[in-house]
C-alpha cells in the first residue's frame, strides 16, 4: 500500500523540527531527550550537540546516538561576547527550530538571547525562583526546605530568570542527603523537559509579551506545576 490519497496525490512529507542542545558534563537530560526521541515522544529531532568540553559523558552519549557533536571550548575566546558570537555561528549552521541547554553554565549576552529569543529553553534543578544558580540540592537542605524540584523555563537575559513553563515538586525527606535529593530532582528533570520541548515543537508553547503561553493561554508565574504525588505517579507509570 502506498502513501497516495484517494485523489491520487502523495502528501508532502514534513521534515521533523530541529533541535540543537548545548551541553556541559554528564548529559543526563540529553539522555532523556534521546530516549524520548527514540519513542517519537519529543516532537522533533536532535540534530546537533555543542559542548564546551571534550571527552565528557554527554558527548559520548551524543556520539552513540548518531548525533553530530561540535566542541567549542570557552578558553579559546578572549571574552564571553566573542564566545557567544562563535556559539551563534555554530548553532545556526544546523538551522534549529529550538535550542535547549543541558547543564550549560553560561550567562548569555544580549546578542545571543535576542538571536534565539523565544526558542531557547533550560531545565534547572530547583523550583524557581528559589535557589538560582549552582549547588541547589545542598542549599535546599541547608535552608530546611520541605519541597525542592525542577523547572523548565525560557532563557532570557540574566541567570534563571526567564518565564517558567513547567515544574515538578520533589518532597524533601528528613534523611535526604544532597546526593539522594539530586537523584529525585534529576528524575523530575528527565520527566518534564521532554514534555516542554514537545509542546514547543508542536506549536502549543510560545514566549508571549507577558510570559509563557500554552495553547494561547498565559501560564501562571510558576508555570504548570506537578505536585510530588503527581510526579511520582508519572515516574512510576501509574
Amino acid at each position: 500500500m502506498d502513501d497516495k490519497t484517494d485523489s491520487g496525490f502523495t502528501p508532502e512529507q514534513v521534515p521533523p523540527r530541529r533541535i540543537v542542545a548545548l551541553l556541559s558534563g554528564e548529559g543526563n537530560r540529553l539522555e532523556a531527550l534521546i530516549e524520548a526521541q527514540s519513542h517519537d515522544e519529543l516532537g522533533g529531532e536532535l540534530v546537533a550537540v555543542i559542548a564546551d568540553r571534550t571527552d565528557t559523558a554527554g558527548t559520548e552519549k551524543a556520539h552513540a546516538a548518531g548525533i553530530d557533536v561540535a566542541i567549542l571550548p570557552r578558553d579559546e575566546y578572549d571574552t564571553p561576547t566573542a564566545y557567544d558570537g562563535a556559539l551563534i555561528k555554530t548553532i545556526e549552521r544546523h538551522a534549529p527550530d529550538l535550542v535547549v541547554l543541558d547543564g550549560f553554565w553560561h550567562i548569555f549576552s544580549p546578542i545571543f538571547t535576542s538571536r534565539f529569543n523565544g526558542r531557547l529553553l533550560n531545565c534547572h534543578p530547583s523550583l524557581l525562583p528559589a535557589l538560582v544558580g549552582r549547588h541547589t540540592h545542598q542549599r535546599a537542605l541547608d535552608e530546611g526546605l520541605q519541597e525542592h524540584g525542577a523547572s523548565v523555563h525560557f532563557v532570557i537575559e540574566g541567570l534563571n530568570t526567564g518565564p517558567l513553563i513547567i515544574q515538578a515538586v520533589a518532597k524533601v525527606a528528613s534523611d535526604d542527603t544532597a546526593e539522594t535529593l539530586a537523584e529525585k530532582v534529576l528524575a523530575r528533570e528527565e520527566l518534564i523537559y521532554p514534555i516542554a520541548i514537545r509542546w514547543f515543537l508542536e506549536g502549543r508553547l510560545k514566549l508571549g509579551a507577558q510570559g509563557a503561553e500554552l495553547d494561547g493561554i498565559l501560564l501562571p508565574p510558576t508555570g504548570l506545576r506537578l505536585s510530588n504525588e503527581d510526579a511520582e505517579e508519572e515516574l512510576n507509570g501509574e
